[in-house]
């Protein structure tokens, strides 16, 4: 037997006359993993959707053992043996452990009825955990697992159908740095259990750690493939960009002079979320916010644009006081918040573009006793938002946000505040799963912002990312301020240490 699991040839694929994918091939050995690199829309989620049959090819070969292959939905991709674990996980909250499992093919007591075997679903619910260390009981609701454990689930649905090729489409978005080595750990092991693995991520390092061999996509093709010590970081930016990047982040000019006060908070405190935080974010300034997983961050954003309370404190916006869970008036003294989960929150996956950034908008865009909209005249308003930040995208009132890459979706979330003129915006995560090269325009965008006058707030698990863009850096741990750190005194291990402090 062959130890070459997996052999794709020659593949294209266009989407309305678009050349997507053009003559890309790769090669997996059992045992190994391969990691697949590119910017957002550069044919890697394209590639992999074909091979777990979500999508056709319109030519090309795909061999499995030997065999061509051509499965036509996920159901025949499983039983080849190839399961796509997605960035967005497949699992039903409100059902069980091994409900989500075995959903497609549940045990029977007798053959031809629809009657389930509850103990043989356990058992097998119950060895099927155990194969990825998952020490929750079969029947716990979906519901109350943390992220990491989800994804364990999810692992294990894969190998209750015997997968010999499993697909990881940026699994570690949002896992915790304990979370991430826990889910390690476990692809190691399915290495050794002579599982071959495609591990996608935006994660540079992680891809170098974990990988025995790398493909760098690039517009639809394969510009460069190789065993993992053929590459270096730098190396794979400049094959995913096409041009060596210099700089990770764009120069901005601080703004000169004392700054007006934006935001000023006092006190806002929050019983097991948030205790006694104060601050002040000045007109032209970026603040980052730093901390581990459950420090309060998310906790914190959310109450300042009044979508969860607080019970004690005060939140003033340039002096006027603002109500608690008062979104709306938040965004009427010139607020704006991006939410850390774009498709879930952020994004109406199945409108278009337009639709998505004309939303926050309506009530400014329409005139007359009866508010009327214009819709002409709202395409262009989106037009020219988008066109400003470079959203890839031509027909913005016919194009639903669903087939975009997450790079231009997470600039569609953005246009859609950045239509409000804000002076405050709080991002919260604003480049997570994106690209180095969708992270880049992302930067420029927030210095633009910021030396037009405006004031962010700015989230972040990438302590790198707050160095190269912040001012200033506030660390939080356990829902409280740990300290302040200003651009000249930035050290990573310094940073590090204060949200680690008990």
């Amino acid at each position: 037997m062959s130890d070459l699991l997996l052999k794709v040839s020659g593949l294209n694929k266009s989407f309305f006359g678009v050349p997507v994918l053009r003559d890309v091939g790769l090669e997996l050995h059992r045992g190994a993993v391969l990691g697949l690199v590119g910017e957002n829309g550069s044919g890697k989620s394209t590639t992999m959707n074909i091979l777990g049959g979500v999508l056709a090819k319109d030519s090309g070969r795909v061999e499995l053992d030997g065999e061509e292959v051509a499965p036509t939905n996920s159901r025949d991709a499983l039983a080849l043996g190839i399961a796509f674990i997605h960035q967005e996980l497949s699992l039903f909250p409100n059902l069980s452990v091994e409900e989500n499992i075995f959903l497609d093919h549940f045990p029977r007591k007798f053959a031809r009825l629809p009657f389930v075997d509850r103990r043989t679903l356990r058992d097998r619910a119950q060895k099927a955990i155990e194969l990825v260390d998952l020490r929750v009981s079969p029947v716990t609701p979906v519901m109350r697992l943390p992220q990491g454990e989800r994804q364990l689930v999810e692992i294990a649905k894969a190998l209750s159908r015997q997968a010999r090729l499993i697909i990881f489409d940026e699994p570690t978005t949002s896992l915790t740095a304990r979370e991430t080595e826990r889910l390690f750990t476990i692809i190691g092991r399915l290495r050794a259990q002579g599982i071959s693995i495609i591990y996608i991520s935006h994660i540079l390092g992680d891809v170098l750690r974990l990988c025995d061999e790398i493909a760098v996509l690039r517009d639809g093709q394969v510009v460069g493939a190789g065993p993992r010590d053929d590459f270096t970081i730098e190396r794979l930016v400049t094959l995913m960009v096409g041009r060596t990047i210099d700089r990770l982040f764009p120069e901005r000019n601080p703004v000169s002079g004392p700054q007006r006060t934006a935001l000023s908070v006092r006190g806002v405190s929050q019983p097991g979320i948030v205790k006694d935080i104060s601050f002040d974010l000045s007109l032209g300034e970026v603040l980052g916010v730093s901390g581990l997983m459950g420090s309060g961050r998310s906790e914190l954003a959310r109450i300042l644009f009044g979508l969860d309370p607080y019970s004690e404190g005060e939140i003033r916006v340039q002096d006027a006081k603002l109500p608690p869970l008062a979104p709306r008036a938040a965004m009427d003294r010139g607020m704006a918040f991006l939410t850390e989960d774009r498709r879930g929150e952020g994004l109406m996956m199945e409108a278009s573009i337009s639709d998505n950034i004309v939303l926050p908008s309506l009530v400014e865009q329409s005139s007359g006793f009866l508010r009327w909209l214009n819709p002409s005249e709202l395409t262009k308003a989106a037009r020219d938002v988008a066109e400003r930040i470079r959203v890839n995208a031509k027909a913005v009132d016919r194009t639903a946000v669903r087939t975009l890459s997450g790079g231009n979706q997470q600039k569609v979330v953005i246009a859609k505040w950045l239509l409000r003129a804000p002076s405050i915006f709080i991002l919260d995560e604003p480049t997570r799963g994106i690209d180095v090269g969708a992270k880049y325009e992302v930067y420029k965008i927030i210095n633009e912002m910021v030396g037009a006058g405006a004031a962010v707030l700015f989230i972040s698990s990438e302590i790198e990312e707050l160095i190269g863009m912040a001012d200033r850096i506030m660390v939080m741990g356990r829902g409280e301020v740990r300290g302040f750190f200003s651009r000249g005194s930035f050290d990573r291990e310094t940073l590090m240490g204060a949200a680690l402090w008990e």
